[in-house]
């Protein structure tokens, strides 16, 4: 895939339907006037609907972007479906007044692409990601950590478009996809990561950072920081029970011997 994408403001996928709602509109004023205005109304919603704006997009090599714009309704430890492993899931629900570009979140190489029909239900719904049409792309960073990111199908949106395939390269704020119209996307992380969003946060693709991702996996074995010193206070606990049950006995014994 191209690194360069020409932000005209306007998304490519939607000239037909802005120039088709635009030239019905003119029609519709010089057959009847002012009955026109729904119409134009319209025009303008579509308008919106297809602005695909440039964003700033930050550059520190851990944080991993989102990937639309709209609102978050997931951050939570599940299992990534189509890798099969534990991992950390975000979710992004867009409106139809959100941008529906969807652009990389990380800049990696795509694995592979996985499409699958489903059903059309509220996308904000959490049973959506599984019963709904969708389009996965598994990517792998450069230093090798898997990122799994997901275009579902909502309740108006009929179509997913994704310009990605397997092997292609990505850079962060590239524009993968487009979904018309209403919908969201599901990003899964490797258990590691730290989500920096929480579910209600509105996010913008390619310029909020929905979670930082250490540039490589914990070592196998492994154990974490706070589990180690649990256990250090768990075996301290544990030493001091013991010292003072053998206090106890030793005073027993004294008083008994005494007697």
């Amino acid at each position: 895939m191209s690194r360069m994408y020409p932000y005209p403001l306007i998304a490519k996928e939607g000239w037909p339907f802005i120039i088709g709602s635009l030239v019905l509109s003119i029609l519709t004023v010089i057959w009847c006037g002012w009955w026109s205005l729904p119409l134009w109304v319209l025009t303008a919603f579509v308008v919106q609907f297809f602005r695909d704006p440039a964003r700033d997009i930050p550059v520190a090599p851990e944080d991993v972007l989102s990937p639309a714009d709209g609102r978050i309704v997931v951050v939570e430890k599940t299992t990534d479906p189509y890798r099969g492993v534990n991992a950390l899931k975000i979710s992004v629900f867009m409106n139809v007044f959100n941008v529906h570009s969807n652009r990389s979140p990380i800049d990696g190489k795509v694995e592979r692409v996985d499409y699958f029909k489903g059903s059309f239900l509220n996308a904000a719904l959490d049973k959506a990601s599984a019963q709904n049409e969708r389009n996965a792309v598994l990517a792998i960073t450069k230093t090798g950590r898997p990122v799994t990111f997901v275009q579902v199908a909502g309740l108006v949106a009929r179509r997913i478009l994704c310009y990605v395939n397997a092997h292609d390269l990505l850079h962060r704020g590239d524009r993968y996809g487009f979904i018309r119209f209403g919908s969201r996307v599901d990003v899964y992380l490797p258990e590691d990561a730290t989500p920096l969003v929480a579910i209600g946060d509105k996010v913008s693709a390619s310029s909020t950072v929905l979670a930082t991702l250490p540039l490589h996996a914990p070592a196998a074995g492994s154990v974490p920081e706070n589990s180690a010193n649990s256990v250090d206070s768990t075996t301290e606990q544990a030493d001091m029970v013991k010292e003072a049950t053998d206090r106890a006995a030793v005073a027993a014994q004294h008083v008994l011997s005494q007697e």
